[in-house]
């Protein structure tokens, strides 16, 4: 007897007959690269260098600790701010499954499988009509998706994978040769 067949991702993988009708990788969005960051935090530590000079010279060396003090904390924002980036979201749309994968920063990954013939999309509105919160919802099991995304990306991701469970639920097409 042969061992089952082990997969390299924890998502399930098509057939042939079941193809990937939509699939996203979600990242939230960070503007400063790694790069730019040690450059913000160095003309700070600089700026706070030139400023704790007077104080030092005057004697008052205990108020330069506070320049200091603003620099690890500017340090430990931006850090944690680029540790909440290296999250992700995983949605992928086949013919017979959608599979959604979301693996925060920190904590375990978590993973739902739906029939996307029962799962529909929700759209949460604001007062101005603006979307707020996007979900699935599939069998009285509700996941919110797209979380990162600002209001228009999430409107056009929406609407992208409307259609796509619209496709997913007319069924299969064969091919009659």
């Amino acid at each position: 007897m042969n061992p089952p067949a082990t997969q390299s991702s924890s998502l399930i993988q098509p057939t042939q007959d079941d193809r990937v009708l939509f699939s996203a990788v979600l990242r939230p969005h960070r503007s400063l690269t790694p790069q730019g960051i040690r450059l913000v935090i160095g003309l700070v530590a600089l700026a706070g260098l030139i400023a704790a000079i007077p104080f030092i010279v005057f004697g008052f060396w205990p108020v330069a600790g506070f320049y200091g003090l603003d620099i690890a904390l500017l340090y430990w924002a931006f850090h944690s701010n680029m540790a909440a980036a290296r999250s992700s979201e995983t949605i992928t749309l086949s013919q017979y499954h959608l599979d959604i994968e979301k693996i925060p920063h920190e904590g375990l990954p978590q993973h739902w499988h739906f029939n996307p013939v029962w799962t529909s999309l929700h759209k949460d509105l604001t007062a101005d009509q603006s979307l707020k919160q996007l979900a699935l919802v599939s069998k009285g099991e509700t996941v919110t998706i797209a979380d990162c995304l600002n209001s228009d990306d999430k409107a056009d991701f929406g609407k992208a994978l409307q259609s796509a469970l619209a496709t997913a639920k007319r069924g299969p097409v064969f091919d009659h040769d």
